[in-house]
C-alpha cells in the first residue's frame, strides 16, 4: 500500500451529470477537487433523456449553455397523456420560448454527449483531477477530515487520499450512502418496466414529435421523442409477462407495431427497471454527504430524475465554498438537506401521482379516470416550482425560499452572466443601496457588500427587474448563489435585519 495522503478539499465518488456538473461548479470557484469514477469510459447507452429551464439555468453558470444547447432539442409541446382512444388526457406544458429561467422550459438530450461535455469542462481547471477506472473502496473520518482507498482496476493497486468532505454521487448502488447508515424511504411507487431505445433509420410520421404517455389499460406505454432520429418506448410490466423473453427482439416490435416496423429502425438497447420512489432519511454525516440518486429516486413520469441532482450540486456547491474558503459555520452544510429533501420529496410525489394515472390497469378504473380528467378544461400543468425547505434565508415574505427568475437587462445580457456565481443584492433604487452601505452591515463578516463575492443590482436601471419588484410590491431581494431567494423587504432597514440575521448564522 502507498502510504502517501494526496490532500484535496473536496473528494467526489462518481462522475455522472451530477458529480461533473458539482466538480464543474466547484472547479469554477477554485477549489480544490478530486474525482473518483469506477469506470473507464462513459457509459454509451442512452439513460436520462431530459431536464428542464432551471438545469439549463445550472449549465449555463459553469459556461457549458452554447455546447449543452447544441446536443440538445427543445420541447415545443411538451408532454401528453393520452387515453386508449388517442384522446388527451393532460398536458405537461413545453415552448420553444424563452421561460421565467432565460432558456426554454425543458430539453431533451443523449446523456453519454452531456457527460462528454460536463467532463471535457472539468478539463478547463487545473484544481480538478479526475481518477477514472478507480473505485472508492473505504473512506475513514477522523481528526477533522477523511482518508480515502481507492482501487486501481486497472493495476490492481491500493491508492490513499484525505480530503476535507467526500461528496457521494455515486448513484443508487452508493457506497458513500453506505458508509453514512442512511436508511431509505419509500413513497409509494415500485413497478418494473421495460425500457428500449431505437434509431430511426428515417423520420416517420406515424411517429409523434413529443412525448406521449399511453394511459391504455390493457398495456400503458411511454413513447418518447429524444433527439434526432432517437427514440424511447417505455412498457410496464403486466402479470404473466416473462421477463427473459419480453426483451427478445421480435416481441419488442409486436408491442410497438402500431407505430413501428422492425426494419424502420434498430434497436439500442432493450432492459426491465423496477421504478422506485424513494428518499433518505440522512444525507450527510459530518465530513460524508450524498447527493443525487444516492440520496433518492423518482420514476420518470414527470421527467425530473437528473433535474433533482443538478439541483442538489447547485445547493451544494456555493455552501461547501463558503465553509471552505470563507471558513463559515460547518452548519450551513446542514441546510442542504433541510432545503433539498422536502423540494425533491414534492416533485417525487408528483410523479407518483402521475404514474398512478399512467399505470391504471383496471378497465373501470380507467374509464372513471377518464371521464373525470376529459370534464376538466384545465388540462395542461407546467413544472412545478416549490419551495425550498427551512435553511439559509431570513424572513417570512412568501418570495423566500422560491427561485429568482433570470431577466435580460438593459444591456441584453442575461441577469446571472452579468452578476456571475454570486449572492446579489437586488435594490429598487439608489437610494435603499445607499442606506444598506451606511448602515453596519458594512461590519457584517461574511455577507459584506464590498466584497467580490456580494454583487448589487438597482432594478431602476433594468425594466424587467423593476417590473418584477413592482408586481410583487417588493423593494429589496437578496439572493443566493444558487438563484433562490434568501431575503426579501419592503424596505432597506428590514433588509439589513435579514443581512445580519444570515451573517450571524454563519458564525461560527
Amino acid at each position: 500500500m502507498d502510504t502517501e495522503l494526496n490532500e484535496t478539499d473536496v473528494a467526489i465518488v462518481g462522475l455522472g451529470p451530477a458529480g461533473a456538473t458539482l466538480a464543474n461548479l466547484l472547479g469554477l470557484a477554485g477549489l480544490n477537487v478530486l474525482v473518483f469514477e469506477r469506470e473507464k469510459e462513459i457509459y454509451p447507452l442512452p439513460r436520462a433523456i431530459h431536464f428542464d429551464g432551471e438545469i439549463m439555468r445550472v449549465f449555463q453558470s459553469i459556461a457549458l449553455k452554447e455546447e449543452i444547447t447544441a446536443i440538445s432539442r427543445t420541447g415545443l409541446k411538451g408532454m401528453h397523456f393520452v387515453n386508449a382512444e388517442n384522446k388527451t388526457l393532460l398536458v405537461r406544458g413545453g415552448t420553444g420560448l424563452k421561460g421565467p429561467h432565460g432558456c426554454a422550459n425543458n430539453y431533451y438530450f443523449h446523456q453519454p454527449h452531456l457527460e462528454k461535455i460536463l467532463r471535457l469542462g472539468l478539463k478547463r481547471f487545473s484544481n480538478v483531477k479526475t481518477y477514472l477506472g478507480q473505485e472508492v473502496v473505504d473512506i475513514i473520518q477522523k481528526n477533522g477530515h477523511c482518508e480515502i482507498e481507492v482501487y486501481d482496476r486497472k493495476n490492481h493497486r491500493i491508492q490513499q487520499y484525505k480530503a476535507a468532505y467526500v461528496i457521494g454521487c455515486d448513484g443508487a448502488k452508493s457506497f458513500v450512502r453506505k458508509k453514512i447508515k442512511s436508511q431509505s424511504i419509500d413513497l409509494g411507487l415500485e413497478q418494473p418496466w421495460l425500457v428500449f431505445d431505437i434509431i430511426l433509420n428515417d423520420e416517420l410520421a406515424s411517429l409523434p414529435d413529443h412525448t406521449v404517455q399511453i394511459c391504455d389499460p390493457s398495456r400503458p406505454m411511454t413513447y418518447c421523442y429524444v433527439t434526432q432520429k432517437r427514440r424511447r418506448f417505455e412498457i410496464m410490466l403486466l402479470p404473466g409477462d416473462n421477463k427473459d423473453t419480453l426483451i427478445e427482439s421480435d416481441n419488442l416490435w409486436k408491442l410497438v407495431s402500431k407505430w413501428i416496423r422492425p426494419e424502420q429502425a434498430n434497436i439500442e438497447r432493450a432492459a426491465i427497471y423496477t421504478f422506485h420512489s424513494l428518499i433518505n432519511e440522512k444525507w450527510r454525516d459530518e465530513r460524508l454527504i450524498i447527493l443525487g440518486d444516492s440520496a433518492h429516486q423518482t420514476p420518470p413520469f414527470l421527467g425530473q430524475g437528473m433535474c433533482a441532482c443538478i439541483r442538489d450540486a447547485s445547493n451544494l456547491a456555493w455552501k461547501l465554498l463558503m465553509v471552505i474558503k470563507d471558513e463559515v459555520a460547518n452548519k450551513l452544510l446542514d441546510s442542504y438537506e433541510t432545503e433539498r429533501s422536502p423540494h425533491v420529496r414534492s416533485f417525487i410525489e408528483l410523479a407518483v401521482k402521475l404514474g398512478s394515472i399512467i399505470q391504471t390497469t383496471d378497465p373501470a378504473e380507467a374509464k372513471k379516470r377518464d371521464q373525470e380528467l376529459l370534464s376538466n378544461p384545465n388540462n395542461i400543468f407546467q413544472f412545478p416550482s416549490p419551495k425550498l425547505g427551512q435553511g439559509f434565508s431570513a424572513g417570512s415574505d412568501p418570495l423566500v425560499n422560491t427561485i429568482f427568475p433570470q431577466p435580460e437587462l438593459k444591456s441584453g445580457l442575461l441577469m446571472d452572466d452579468q452578476v456571475g456565481n454570486n449572492f446579489v443584492l437586488i435594490c429598487k433604487n439608489k437610494t435603499l443601496l445607499q442606506d444598506i452601505l451606511e448602515s453596519n452591515i458594512e461590519n457584517a463578516k461574511y455577507l459584506k457588500l464590498n466584497t467580490t463575492s456580494f454583487k448589487t443590482l438597482i432594478a431602476a436601471e433594468h425594466p424587467n427587474v423593476d417590473q418584477w419588484l413592482n408586481e410583487r410590491n417588493i423593494a429589496l431581494v437578496l439572493i443566493r448563489p444558487d438563484r433562490y431567494i434568501a431575503a426579501a423587504s419592503k424596505s432597506s432597514k428590514e433588509m439589513i435585519g435579514h443581512l445580519l440575521e444570515l451573517n450571524e448564522s454563519l458564525q461560527n
